[in-house]
């Protein structure tokens, strides 16, 4: 069986790798220490904190596996062969919609880093996927829930 990789950047990993040392040596003793707490407040089949730090453990430990998992068959996205003028995973991408105009920003980068709040997107969306080979002033069809959109490519970084 193939395992799935996740391209990423390399500070995408970076932050993975953080978040997994974060979760090994910091979380994981605060939930033992909770534990032991909750496990001196006697009866555990009524005690909610105990139940609570259960969850919490069986979250990070879940988070945990995932990390390792995710940085293990990480795919580090290199550019370098790619022209400047094409939007490729890793490139920031800035556009506008036709033909009113509005203008928007995005950073492609893999689905283990995507964070539509801070404006990156994952390569498997379907802004990404529309935009992804296309090159500066490239006008793009996007299909969206919403509806197709018209843009044209103006920037590339």
């Amino acid at each position: 069986m193939m395992e799935k990789v996740y391209p990423m950047t390399l500070e995408g990993k970076e932050k993975l790798e953080l978040e997994l040392e974060e979760l090994k040596t910091v979380k994981r003793k605060e939930i033992v220490e909770r534990i032991k707490i909750a496990r001196s407040f006697g009866d555990l089949s009524e005690n909610s904190e105990y139940e609570s730090a259960k969850d919490e453990q069986a979250f990070v430990e879940g988070r945990i596996t995932t990390l390792e998992n995710m940085i293990r068959f990480a795919q580090i996205i290199d550019n370098n062969n790619v022209s400047k003028d094409e939007v490729s995973i890793g490139r920031t991408v800035t556009f506008v919609e036709l033909p009113d105009g509005d203008e928007e920003e995005y950073t492609i980068v893999g689905s283990a880093e995507a964070d539509p709040f801070s404006g990156k997107i994952s390569n498997d969306s379907p802004i990404a996927k529309a935009l992804i080979g296309k090159k500066l002033k490239d006008t793009v069809i996007i299909s969206t829930p919403g509806g197709d959109m018209e843009v044209r490519i103006e920037k590339i970084s």
